[in-house]
């Protein structure tokens, strides 16, 4: 049976609809330039294949002729992969590959602070792969905290 006022509200239904798809799309989180927006409990640690659902443990390493981007969902996957890979990716060492590291401090997924993990310094949280290292704002170094020299040695001779 033929009802007008049946047809009218579902178009307007589904006009509505595409009005607000941009709308959703605006999640109100904030990534440095350069990189990739990380789909939280969707995209996977390259190194674990482990969904990346805690932001406070993130990495993300990003570079090369490609504009290769990998992203890590601890702190000590980053660190086990970079020397793993290191033969395969030579530029990795290079001054223009740029990496970001979550602030244990973060608040939420729209709210996360990332920092250059070469800057920032580590205390001890647990973390999803048992590295239980985390990056912290916290600029003064402590003795509670590490550098990330100390923390990349720490980290693999731990091993995993």
């Amino acid at each position: 049976m033929y009802n007008p006022d049946r047809r009218r509200f579902i178009a307007r239904l589904g006009t509505g609809g595409l009005l607000l798809t941009p709308l959703a799309a605006c999640s109100g989180e904030v990534w440095p330039e350069g990189m990739k927006p990380i789909a939280w409990d969707r995209d996977a640690c390259v190194r674990c294949n482990m969904r990346i659902a805690d932001h406070r443990f993130a990495a993300q390493l990003r570079g090369g002729p490609r504009d290769n981007t990998f992203t890590f969902d601890d702190v000590g996957c980053l660190v086990f992969w970079l020397e793993e890979q290191r033969t395969r990716f030579p530029w990795m060492d290079d001054v223009s590959t740029r990496m970001w590291v979550a602030a244990w401090e973060s608040p939420s997924v729209k709210a996360v602070t990332w920092l250059d993990p070469r800057q920032a310094r580590y205390i001890v949280k647990r973390s999803p792969m048992r590295y239980d290292l985390a990056a912290s704002a916290a600029p003064a170094a402590d003795a509670h905290s590490l550098s990330y020299e100390e923390m990349r040695r720490k980290t693999l001779a731990r091993g995993k």
